[in-house]
């Protein structure tokens, strides 16, 4: 069981960091977002963000669910 973090130790991740990180488009990310896949962005004024730990989360869970095969 992971325990989420409080929003004060949380951080505030843009996309060009989660595309860094995953080495993916952006296009893609906004395609998973829209299929229910992806952690929805936080709006912030113009601004979109996603809290670093939901992503973490869901990229571990990517990982776990390819060791399964």
């Amino acid at each position: 069981m992971t325990i989420k973090p409080s929003l004060l130790e949380d951080q505030f991740i843009d996309m060009v960091f989660i595309t860094r990180l995953l080495g993916v488009s952006d296009k893609w990310i906004y395609r998973l977002i829209k299929e229910g896949l992806f952690p929805k962005q936080i709006k912030l004024g113009r601004s979109s963000r996603w809290l670093q730990s939901e992503v973490e989360a869901w990229l571990q869970a990517r990982i776990e669910e390819s060791r399964k095969q």
